[in-house]
C-alpha cells in the first residue's frame, strides 16, 4: 500500500488503510478483474448506471426532499434532504443525471450551477445543526462550466463548499457512484471516509480536456485516462479513495438492486464506526487527510522517520480510550 505522506510502499495490520466492511475492496489485489482506464471512463459513463436518485430509493427509507438554496432557485443538478438508514436519520446530497436525453437536459447532466452548490451547502449545516451523518453522491462531469455559472460565482460556491466541509462537526461519507469531475465533484467531496463504486472515477479534469491541453487533441483522450490513473483500482492504491464498493457482474448498470444492496451495507458499517468517534477528532484527521494529498518522496533524499499511526488508527484509538 501508498504511504499517504511520502508516496512510498508500507505495510500495515488488518484490511489495508481503513477499518473498513469485509464486503470492500480495500487492495488493489483484491480486484478479480480489472478493466483499463478507458473501459473505467465509460463504464462510468454508462447512461443506464444507477444514478443518485436511483440509490437513494433503493438504500434509504422515508426520503423527504428539499429544495432550494434560499437565494436564487432549486438546481435539479443536485437533489437533497433528510432519509432514515436503518433507523438512523440522516442528510443526503448528491448529483443528479438523467437516464434519458430529456432527463439529461433536465437535470443539465448533472453539471450543477452554483445555486446547486448553495443549496448543498444549506444542508450540510442542517445536518451539522441536528447532528445528523452527512453522505454525499458524487456522480458529474463538472460544474456548470457556462456563462451563468460564473455570472453567480461559481468557483466562489465550490470553494465554500469545500470549505464548509472540511469544517463540518459531523459524519461525513462521500460515494463515487460514476464520474467524479473537477471542482465539481469536489465540492461534495470532502468526507471522512471516501468510498466510490469499483468502476467509478475521480479526477481533476476529464480525459478529454486533459487531452485537448496536452496533446492539442481531444482524439488522445484514451492516452490521457491512462496517464491520470483515474480509475478506481488506481485511486485506491493512491489513497485518494478509502474503499471500492464491489459491482455486480457487467458493471452497476446490471443490476440497480444489487448494487444499491452494496451501497447499503457498506454505509451502514461506515456509519456505525465514525459515530463513535468525537466531532473534534473527525475534523482533525479530515484535515490531516487531505492535507497529505500531492506529498512525494524524491529520489536521493534522505528518508524522513518513519510515519506514525495513521489517521484513522488514531481516531479508532481514541474513541476505544
Amino acid at each position: 500500500m501508498l504511504d499517504r505522506i511520502t508516496g512510498t510502499k508500507r505495510t500495515v495490520e488488518g484490511n489495508g488503510h481503513l477499518p473498513v466492511d469485509a464486503n470492500l475492496i480495500t487492495e488493489p489485489a483484491q480486484l478479480v478483474s480489472r478493466v483499463s482506464a478507458w473501459e473505467a471512463v465509460q463504464a462510468a459513463r454508462n447512461i443506464q448506471r444507477p444514478h443518485t436518485l436511483d440509490v437513494i430509493g433503493r438504500v434509504f427509507d422515508r426520503f423527504n426532499e428539499l429544495h432550494g438554496d434560499r437565494g436564487f432557485r432549486d438546481d435539479p443538478a443536485i437533489v437533497g434532504g433528510i432519509a432514515d438508514l436503518d433507523g438512523r436519520p440522516v442528510v443526503i446530497v448528491g448529483e443528479q443525471k438523467g437516464a434519458s436525453t430529456e432527463e439529461n437536459i433536465a437535470r443539465n447532466f448533472g453539471m450543477p450551477h452554483p445555486e446547486g452548490y448553495r443549496k448543498a451547502m444549506r444542508l450540510y449545516r442542517l445536518a451539522e445543526k441536528f447532528h445528523l451523518p452527512l453522505i454525499t453522491f458524487i456522480d458529474t462531469p463538472g460544474a456548470y462550466p457556462g456563462p451563468e455559472g460564473e455570472e453567480r460565482g461559481q468557483a466562489e460556491a465550490i470553494a465554500q463548499s469545500i470549505l464548509l466541509m472540511a469544517r463540518l462537526q459531523t459524519p461525513i461519507i462521500v460515494v463515487i457512484l460514476g464520474e467524479g469531475g473537477s471542482g465539481g465533484a469536489l465540492a461534495l467531496g470532502v468526507g471522512d471516509v471516501v468510498l466510490a463504486l469499483q468502476n467509478a472515477i475521480y479526477s481533476v479534469i476529464s480525459p478529454e480536456g486533459c487531452a485537448a491541453i496536452l496533446w492539442r487533441s481531444p482524439a488522445e483522450a484514451e492516452r490521457a485516462a491512462k496517464a491520470m490513473r483515474l480509475s478506481g483500482p488506481d485511486l485506491l492504491e493512491l489513497g485518494v479513495v478509502d474503499a471500492l464498493i464491489p459491482e455486480p457482474p457487467g458493471g452497476a448498470h446490471t443490476d440497480h438492486a444489487a448494487t444499491a444492496a452494496a451501497i447499503r451495507t457498506a454505509l451502514a458499517a461506515q456509519l456505525a464506526k465514525l459515530e463513535r468517534v468525537p466531532a473534534a477528532d473527525l475534523m482533525s484527521a479530515r484535515y490531516e487527510r487531505f492535507r497529505a494529498f500531492g506529498a512525494l518522496e524524491e529520489p536521493g533524499v534522505t528518508a524522513p522517520p518513519p510515519a506514525p499511526d495513521s489517521w484513522w488508527r488514531r481516531i479508532v484509538k481514541r474513541a476505544g480510550s
